[in-house]
């Protein structure tokens, strides 16, 4: 029975890229072609960012739709609609402004161009002031 959602092929080349070895070396490695490092490691990424999306959905079941952050919004516009909007509410974010935006860097890296919001993004929040985007 597969464990995970990675195979361990996945889990091999991502930890020689997470030790700075190019798709190349780990080829070399491993015996195999860069392209098919390439596409091993495409394959993992895909796989993470439906798991991340998958549990961010998990999450907003127990929260509460609080915006939508409009696509060409600056980023920095962010943080003060999510706390106006919070308070409204009568919750405290759990986060400051510069971890809220590393949070979003992080779970939604796509949507996100410098600045700019790239795409609309749903805000949810929980009763414990845990933020998520959808």
């Amino acid at each position: 029975m597969k464990e995970g959602l990675l195979t361990d092929r996945q889990k091999e080349v991502l930890r020689y890229r997470r030790q700075g070895l190019t798709q190349q070396q780990i080829a070399d490695i491993i015996s195999t072609s860069k392209a098919n490092v390439c596409t091993v490691e495409k394959s993992a990424m895909e796989n993470i960012q439906r798991a991340r999306e998958t549990l961010e959905f998990m999450y907003t079941l127990d929260a509460t739709h609080l915006c939508t952050v409009h696509a060409g919004s600056d980023l920095l516009e962010v943080a003060p609609l999510i706390y106006q909007e919070a308070e409204k509410l009568g919750i405290k974010v759990k986060y400051d402004t510069i971890s809220l935006l590393t949070r979003m860097r992080e779970t939604i890296p796509q949507r996100l161009k410098a600045r700019q919001v790239r795409d609309d993004i749903s805000v949810y929040i929980n009763k414990e002031g845990e933020i998520y985007f959808g």
